[in-house]
């Protein structure tokens, strides 16, 4: 019960920014009520080739490559489009099979349509923002999606399980928001990223002209 304010139940995040700090709680609702699912098909690793004609996304790059926003997209193949499956703008994808539960509760959110999505991975579609979505579920989301995980060796995470997770959401001008703010910093982070990577060469490139080859 509320305290005699009427206003409606739900929780509530610790930082909120100004403009919503009067705003109503955030609504809790299951996954599978906010988005619909579909799963990746094929693309092995032989059919990534560096001029192919259609972009493309092995669930392995979730782990390895991408962030929460995917706006760049750094496999191809030539495998014929119509025996793909591609994306829709703003789709959120995670894997469905992996090694541990923890390291597998990973999203990412495709910002393009018509790139395809490799075997191996859940598509949520139709979220009112796929990076807040994507947000999200890396980190009050993750280990609930761990816990969704099934299998020993290999841990596999199905739709029929995902359909059942809760999420919080406020209204949509409060998750652009969040994701403006998130995605600055993710912008910030790599490009500090790439200032280290630059200056590790240089390094690299100066200690191969300071010391020269014994005798």
């Amino acid at each position: 019960m509320n305290s005699g304010d009427n206003r409606p139940e739900g929780p509530v995040p610790a930082l909120r920014f100004p403009e919503f700090r009067d705003a109503p709680p955030w609504q809790v609702k299951r996954l599978g009520e906010v988005v619909e699912f579909a799963k990746g098909k094929g693309i092995a690793k032989a059919d990534v080739t560096e001029n192919g004609k259609t972009p493309c996304i092995r669930y392995g790059e979730i782990y390895t490559v991408y962030r929460e926003h995917i706006t760049d997209v750094q496999s191809r193949t030539n495998l014929d489009p119509k025996q793909l499956v591609l994306s829709q703008a703003r789709d959120v994808i995670i894997p469905a099979s992996g090694e541990d539960p923890l390291d597998m509760a990973r999203a990412c959110c495709v910002e393009s349509s018509g790139i395809a999505l490799g075997g191996d991975i859940n598509i949520l579609r139709g979220a009112p923002d796929g990076v807040f979505l994507a947000y999200f579920l890396n980190s009050a989301g993750r280990k609930e999606i761990a816990r969704y995980a099934q299998g020993y060796s290999v841990v596999h995470l199905y739709a029929s399980h995902l359909r059942n997770l809760k999420i919080p959401l406020p209204s949509l001008a409060e998750q652009r928001e969040i994701v403006g703010c998130l995605s600055s910093l993710d912008d910030l982070i790599e490009a500090r990223e790439g200032q280290v990577s630059a200056l590790k060469l240089h390094k690299r490139g100066l200690m191969q002209r300071l010391f020269p080859a014994p005798g």
